[in-house]
């Protein structure tokens, strides 16, 4: 069984590639792959994927309400999942999906074209942290053994 502390598996990694090109489709038939079977966070964590990949693709294709409705749904599974899960940046996505749906609700069905492509959601990994270095050994300073 597969856990957020893994590393991405090939079919995520290739998801990631898919979304961050706008093939918001694509994305969601590899996703779905992953997500079927699975339970709990991991599960939450790819049907949020997949509900943002969807949402996208909505949004592209000019359904408003569809749009808005699964980032709010892909927000919510997200909001159950690790800030960092198989490596990519839960938190981030979270939060950026959120401002997609304001932008995206303040601008309207109307002007939902508009939307500034600064605000597309991109599937990033989180920065790893540099390992931390030994203090390095200093001679003499503690009477020696």
């Amino acid at each position: 069984m597969r856990r957020c502390e893994d590393v991405a598996p090939e079919e995520l990694l290739r998801a990631i590639d898919e979304f961050n090109r706008g093939d918001w489709f694509e994305c969601h038939e590899t996703v779905e792959e992953l997500w079927v079977g699975e339970k709990g966070e991991l599960r939450d964590f790819y049907q949020g994927v997949l509900q943002l990949a969807v949402a996208l693709h909505h949004w592209r294709d000019g359904n408003f309400k569809g749009a808005l409705t699964l980032l709010q749904s892909g927000g919510d599974c997200l909001s159950r999942v690790a800030p960092v899960c198989q490596g990519v940046d839960v938190a981030r996505l979270a939060a950026d999906a959120g401002k997609l749906q304001q932008a995206l609700s303040a601008l309207g069905e109307e002007r939902m074209s508009e939307l500034e492509q600064r605000l597309i959601l991109k599937l990033r990994l989180a920065a790893k942290s540099p390992p931390i270095e030994p203090p390095p050994f200093e001679k003499g300073g503690s009477g020696g053994i």
